[in-house]
């Protein structure tokens, strides 16, 4: 069994909120692989955790043909209404539903380390990749280049015990172990860089909404409450709240490209 019938559970509570205000908080990772990859209509693109489909929308402005799946209906319902001529699919990334060599560009952001396995998952990601193709993947840079980890500790205290080896947010930051799984099945790394992420809310009320619609938020809602959560996420923000009222996180994304 691989990861959705959690993940799809927790991603897709709150999807306006992630759609309207959390999944922007990666457009600076969006933009970079986009700026770096450039692609064509000669490309084929599969946007594996697509959530609300925000990448996806942005790909396929140059001509691309892009394919979202995610574990979420809910987010996908989303996804949908940002972009009507998208294929967006439900389903397992350990699973993907595509033949063989089948896609020019495969990317992930912040999704490959909530798969049940990771390597099951890159694996499946090669698999649909055709020789050449590229793989582009955006994680959580180390823990003390982001601001926001403080959020994911303060809610971190309020879910159950994880089970050996649980996947998060950071699972594949340290000890290069995303680049290690890479090498590992036979991907050569081309590029590796840190991105900064900025993540500017207009205030607290607006803050407090994207935190809560994160798969993070919803699984110690599950086991603490809404109200703990909420209490627990207000004062989290609090040092970052600056003068003029917005909540202000600074971040780094690590995008790693890897080639077939």
């Amino acid at each position: 069994m691989g990861s959705k019938s959690i993940q799809g559970q927790l991603w897709g509570k709150r999807a306006l909120d992630w759609a309207a205000i959390q999944e922007p908080t990666g457009k600076a990772g969006y933009t970079y692989v986009i700026n770096l990859l450039q692609p064509t209509p000669a490309d084929h693109i599969l946007d594996v955790g697509c959530g609300s489909g925000l990448f996806s929308d942005l790909a396929s402005k140059p001509g691309a043909h892009v394919t979202g799946i995610d574990a979420s209906e809910v987010l996908l319902d989303e996804a949908r209404q940002r972009n009507p001529s998208i294929t967006f699919l439900n389903g397992e990334m350990e699973e993907l539903p595509f033949d063989d060599q089948s896609f020019t560009l495969v990317c992930g952001f912040n999704s490959f380390q909530y798969a049940a396995n990771v390597k099951n998952a890159l694996s499946e990601a090669k698999r649909v990749l055709k020789t050449g193709g590229k793989l582009a993947l955006m994680i959580w840079g180390n823990k003390e280049d982001c601001e926001a980890a403080t959020y994911l500790k303060a809610i971190g205290n309020l879910l159950p015990p994880p089970p050996p080896g649980a996947p998060g947010p950071f699972a594949l930051t340290e000890n290069r172990l995303l680049e290690n799984v890479l090498e590992d099945i036979g991907l050569k790394i081309i590029n590796s860089a840190d991105v900064d992420s900025i993540w500017d809310y207009e205030n607290r009320e607006i803050a407090l909404k994207g935190l809560l619609s994160a798969g993070p938020a919803a699984k110690a809602i599950d086991h603490s409450g809404f109200e703990k959560v909420q209490e627990t996420i207000l004062a989290a923000i609090q040092p970052y709240i600056k003068p003029n009222g917005h909540v202000v996180y600074q971040n780094k994304f690590r995008i790693v490209i890897a080639e077939k």
